[in-house]
């Protein structure tokens, strides 16, 4: 699942220079880094753009290139022809489309810059050949999608809409999504059938249904069976030994370690906290097959923000009576991106005061 654009320079195959694909990133841009170069696409990223210190700061720490961090709204349709990139990868902000927003849509501000970019692509003399947008759900009802499929339908392009989680590939996360793959008639889809359409609940791609792709009736209770226990994503696989009943951090350290002890005291949620908003919380177990959306409040908010652990074999009844340890998670897991993924130790500190 890999949002304004950002910035990269990276020859992803090197040898394969002239023929392979330029890309262009616009935030999110380690995880598009990441599932770009999974996919096995020959590509050069030719550009990235994120307004965020510390995104930059991680993008930079792992790909040795700080992303263009300038205002797009400033940018000329001249300015992204010099790129020439075949493909921009993009994730708008979603806060003017989150269900527990205002929902001001394109009259946010923070719809501006999206905006700006679907209209500098009508006067581009190397407009891109294929786009991705990610966002929330939500985006799809909005006037800002309106004015992408206008803009897309009159520069010639086909979409095929999505609406995916997680879930649907196997990976205990509920994190529901919208996704836009816009390609130029010239170049056709390997399923032109469902052109121009959005595929709210496709069929789960791990699951032996006789429902059709096109189903729409298909809830998140049907995928819930066929995922892989949340065990299976975190890097201590003995969770409730004694020895060990912590998980392991993904934030490693400066020498590369990820010491237990460390994580046990980092990741571990207070017994005050859990007294006081116990109830509100949404609590999980290794053998869970499902765990909730993490945001951007996560760890400082109790409710809403995402799932905590119980990393005892105590089960919870009562929390008066019995009450196990419980640790925050460490999500990026869930992203599948842990084994190469690193983050930059002044960034760990900063977050830990």
């Amino acid at each position: 699942y890999s949002y304004p654009p950002s910035t990269s320079v990276l020859h992803l195959n090197p040898a394969a220079h002239l023929t392979a694909t330029r890309v262009l990133f616009c935030r999110l841009l380690c995880s598009q880094r990441y599932s770009l170069a999974s996919s096995g696409v020959r590509a050069e990223v030719v550009e990235a753009f994120d307004i965020n210190d510390v995104a930059n700061d991680v993008y930079e720490h792992n790909f040795g290139h700080r992303p263009c961090q300038g205002n797009i709204q400033t940018l000329t349709a001249g300015d992204l022809d010099k790129y020439k990139a075949h493909a921009w990868l993009l994730s708008p902000p979603c806060q003017p489309y989150t269900r527990q927003g205002l929902q001001k849509h394109s009259a946010d501000a923070r719809a501006f810059s999206f905006i700006k970019i679907l209209n500098l692509m009508q006067n581009m003399s190397f407009p891109p050949q294929m786009l991705f947008v990610e966002n929330v759900v939500g985006f799809e009802v909005s006037d800002t999608h309106d004015q992408l499929l206008a803009v897309l339908s009159t520069l010639s392009f086909n979409t095929q809409e999505f609406i995916l989680s997680p879930l649907q590939f196997g990976v205990p996360y509920s994190r529901p999504r919208y996704f836009c793959l816009a390609k130029q008639e010239s170049m056709c889809f390997p399923n032109p059938s469902v052109n121009d359409k959005l595929l709210r609940t496709p069929t789960c791609l791990t699951l032996n249904t006789t429902r059709t792709q096109n189903s729409y009736d298909q809830n998140e209770d049907d995928l819930e069976v066929v995922c892989n226990p949340i065990r299976n994503f975190l890097e201590a696989q003995s969770i409730g030994d004694k020895e060990s009943s912590a998980i392991i951090s993904d934030f490693k350290e400066a020498d590369g370690c990820t010491p237990i002890e460390t994580a046990s005291h980092d990741y571990t949620v207070p017994l005050s906290l859990i007294e006081r908003w116990g109830n509100a919380m949404d609590i999980v177990y290794p053998e869970s097959k499902r765990c909730c959306c993490f945001t951007k409040s996560y760890y400082r908010y109790v409710k809403g923000t995402g799932s905590v652990l119980v990393t005892s074999k105590v089960r919870l009844f009562s929390f008066l009576s019995s009450v196990p340890v419980f640790s925050f998670f460490a999500p990026l897991t869930l992203w599948c991106h842990l084994i190469i993924f690193t983050i930059p130790y002044f960034v760990i500190m900063f977050f830990k005061l």
